[in-house]
């Protein structure tokens, strides 16, 4: 990466400060799903699964027996279908494979378990279109990795088939923060900072104490898991809970990929226009699915 798309990109966060409203913020993190075009041969098709607003987008040469599920990130309190359709298609095509992203349901108006048990329904929905589990990824950053990682422990602990295959891009998973990059990444990191994660996560959680290990997974029972990549930029305040997550992964020896991508700050892969390692990343994750899918 080149000093001018380090420098373009963080200019053009600086001109798009997180608003202290919620609307705004909202309607912030979708605007930049806008950024770029979406390439033309992209097919996107609403759909409702197993009543959750959902949309596939597909490829001309997307293998339609291999889907992935989406999660977007957004701290459990903005984000949509819209602020990650560049990235979603995109991931979806460097793996061959159709995409289903889920507008699940967000805090504070509905806090946890609800965006967890939309990505519960979702899943289901897609085993009831008749894909085999191990044809089925399911994805997520920030939040969406959290639940991600959460919705894979409540399918194992169910007795429910599992997914081939898992990708998370800086995942949340530790809601109380206690990761030592909070403060080690806190001057560099222009996107996400403590404070305002905490205050979230006392949205989406309602006061519940002890917080619930399946909003929270970091420090569960990873055990029996399918292989999941991390990726995470080394210059974002979440990289500890992806290197925690991926310790706690190979003690439970689930096979585990973990990628810390030199200067890169939290989900870069959303600015791919601006950061030519967002399309890198995504390329390198399609190609883990793709891996994880032939070996059978």
């Amino acid at each position: 990466m080149t000093d001018r798309e380090i420098d373009d990109f963080r200019a053009l966060l600086a001109s798009r400060p997180r608003p202290p409203d919620l609307a705004g913020r909202r309607q912030r993190l979708d605007s930049f799903g806008a950024l770029y075009p979406l390439e033309p041969d992209v097919t996107l098709t609403p759909v409702a699964a197993n009543g959750v607003p959902a949309e596939w987008s597909t490829t001309p040469s997307a293998n339609t027996r291999r889907a992935i599920l989406y999660m977007h990130g957004g701290a459990f309190v903005a984000g949509s279908v819209a602020s990650h359709r560049l990235l979603v298609s995109a991931l979806g095509r460097a793996a061959g494979a159709r995409t289903l992203a889920i507008d699940y349901r967000r805090a504070p108006e509905h806090p946890f378990p609800a965006a967890l048990d939309d990505t519960l329904a979702a899943y289901r929905f897609l085993l009831a279109e008749g894909l085999a589990p191990h044809d089925i990824a399911i994805a997520g950053d920030s939040a969406g990795g959290g639940l991600t990682m959460g919705a894979l422990i409540a399918l194992r602990d169910a007795g429910e088939p599992l997914p081939g295959a898992a990708v998370v891009i800086a995942p949340w998973v530790d809601l109380a923060c206690r990761g030592e990059s909070f403060t080690t990444k806190a001057a560099i990191d222009p996107i996400i900072q403590k404070p305002y994660l905490l205050a979230v996560a006392a949205d989406y959680i309602a006061g519940a104490d002890p917080i619930p290990r399946l909003a929270s997974p970091l420090g569960g029972d990873f055990r029996g898991l399918p292989p999941v990549l991390i990726q995470v930029g080394s210059a974002e305040t979440l990289l500890s809970d992806s290197v925690a997550l991926a310790g706690q992964l190979g003690e439970a020896d689930v096979a585990v990929t973990l990628e810390v991508w030199p200067e890169m700050v939290h989900v870069w892969h959303l600015f791919r226009g601006h950061l030519s390692a967002g399309g890198r990343a995504l390329d390198r994750a399609g190609a883990f699915l793709r891996g994880v899918w032939d070996a059978g």
